[in-house]
């Protein structure tokens, strides 16, 4: 008889692929994160420190990659209570449990697909930093939704800005995408009135927003 056709490669949402490919092309690690230098990587996260603060916080970090997020803010002396990384991508979760980084749990989860992973993280700050980027505006809300609803304390996040310096033109983004930062920031304010907002770290490339609980 005829050998056995080889089974077909798990299907992964469009949202996922950039990654999965990535990951298959240079394995995991930095640069399946999909993010274009370190250095922009940590302004980021210290935007997202200052509009929300984590010390002492039990905090989840979606989409958290090799656990990046929580490292940067040991080296800044900030110390969740707890932290926990949700990632679909096992691999970069492998990664991350290897560098032994204190008092962090890291799960497996496609925010998307997994509507309680969130809620049964019960963070009081959720964080999500470059998430976002490759999916549909209306699953990026999704996310941002179940994100607050969760968080006792609030949800801070960025984006790609549609309001950029113009140097900016040029630069491809793909697989990511621009935002409306006008419809985030409208948004936003649906849900709570202590919203915080910056895009002035990277001349408008990207944008963070905080969304605070009003109770």
């Amino acid at each position: 008889g005829s050998p056995p056709a080889p089974a077909p490669e798990e299907a992964v949402p469009v949202y996922l692929a950039p990654y999965r490919t990535e990951i298959e092309r240079s394995g995991a690690g930095f640069s399946a994160t999909l993010w274009g230098s370190r250095d922009a990587q940590r302004r980021r996260f210290d935007v997202m420190l200052a509009l929300l603060p984590m010390h002492e916080r039990r905090v989840v970090d979606l989409g958290c990659g090799e656990g990046d997020l929580l490292s940067h803010l040991l080296e800044r002396g900030v110390t969740p209570s707890a932290y926990v990384g949700l990632d679909a991508m096992a691999p970069m979760l492998e990664k991350a449990r290897e560098r032994g980084l204190p008092g962090a749990r890291f799960e497996v989860a496609d925010l998307l697909q997994d509507d309680a992973a969130i809620t049964s993280a019960s963070p009081d700050v959720a964080c999500i930093s470059g998430t976002l980027n490759t999916m549909e505006p209306a699953d990026a809300r999704t996310i941002v939704a179940r994100a607050f609803d969760a968080a006792r304390l609030g949800v801070v996040f960025n984006f790609l800005s549609d309001h950029p310096h113009p140097r900016w033109a040029d630069r491809p983004l793909g697989p990511a995408r621009r935002f409306d930062t006008l419809e985030w920031l409208d948004w936003a304010l649906t849900r709570s009135s202590r919203v915080r907002f910056d895009q002035s770290y990277l001349d408008g490339h990207d944008a963070t927003i905080a969304i605070l609980r009003d109770d």
